[in-house]
């Protein structure tokens, strides 16, 4: 009996170190970057257009093509992802083809980004002759994130009892309008909570855009979906591995890497308050 406590204790122990590491870790990043960005913080910052060879001035068009990217990216990938889910969980049925779809989409969400990347630059930038351009980042970004939303709409889909199936179609229901007013809404949460978190991962990627999308340095704002862009993430990059004034672009580096940190975790807020308001409305 005192030996297996022992190794209770001691296993408990060992998980509690190993979330003191990683909650360190984080705690050590946060206070690392913030430390360093928010020495440059400051409306105009914020506001203005980069200066000087990007070694003065703010990251306004980062923070615009940032936004203009991940926007494109979520009105492409959401409702084809939630379209696949609803047909791979209410229609689909459980054959040799269908799991063979799910492992292909499983494995898509693996994929490094930079095969991505790759995959935007000979479809949308060369073969659809879309250029560098929001177009051909959107669409790459929006098929990055598309695997990670049919697998959040399945789950959601897929927490709905199927009693509330069979009772509205011995009502008289039709298919899609038991999907359309029972199943739907009773799995919105868990479907925007997987959609809005995958937008934070699309803000920031950078190797898909890299390819597709940015600029390194521009004065002009995009005027159609056609222009290439700025954005925090390869703008982050290209301060620290292209810049030839590090002493000043290397802060603005780090204060454009808390803005991407503070927009990530806005958005994650957002998932999370979302969830928990749907959540509220369930009956069940």
């Amino acid at each position: 009996m005192k030996k297996r406590r022992y190794k209770e204790k001691l296993a408990y122990l060992f998980l509690m170190s190993m979330v003191a590491i990683i909650l360190s870790s984080v705690f050590i990043m946060f206070y690392f970057i913030i430390f360093r960005g928010i020495k440059v913080m400051n409306w105009q910052f914020l506001t203005q257009m980069p200066q000087k060879g990007m070694t003065a001035g703010g990251i306004f068009p980062a923070i615009l093509g940032t936004l203009y990217l991940t926007i494109g990216a979520i009105c492409f990938a959401f409702p084809l992802g939630t379209s696949a889910a609803i047909y791979l969980t209410e229609y689909a049925g459980q054959n040799r083809l269908i799991r063979i779809i799910r492992v292909g989409i499983n494995n898509l969400a693996g994929v490094p980004s930079v095969v991505f990347g790759l995959f935007g630059l000979a479809i949308f930038v060369k073969f659809l002759n879309f250029g560098v351009s929001i177009l051909s980042g959107s669409l790459t970004l929006g098929i990055l994130i598309l695997p990670t939303i049919i697998r959040a709409s399945e789950e959601a889909l897929s927490t709905v009892p199927q009693s509330f199936r069979e009772a509205s179609l011995a009502l008289g229901a039709t298919k899609w309008q038991t999907i359309q007013k029972i199943v739907l809404p009773n799995s919105i949460s868990g479907i925007l909570t997987g959609s809005i978190l995958s937008i934070g991962r699309a803000a920031g990627e950078t190797a898909p855009i890299l390819f597709t999308a940015a600029t390194f340095y521009t004065m002009r704002l995009p005027n159609s979906v056609f222009s290439e862009v700025q954005a925090l993430p390869y703008h982050i990059y290209a301060l620290l591995t292209e810049g030839t004034h590090p002493e000043s672009q290397v802060p603005i580096a780090y204060g454009t890497a808390l803005i991407l940190i503070l927009l990530v975790l806005g958005l994650n807020l957002i998932a999370f308050t979302l969830r928990n308001r749907f959540r509220r409305s369930k009956k069940w």
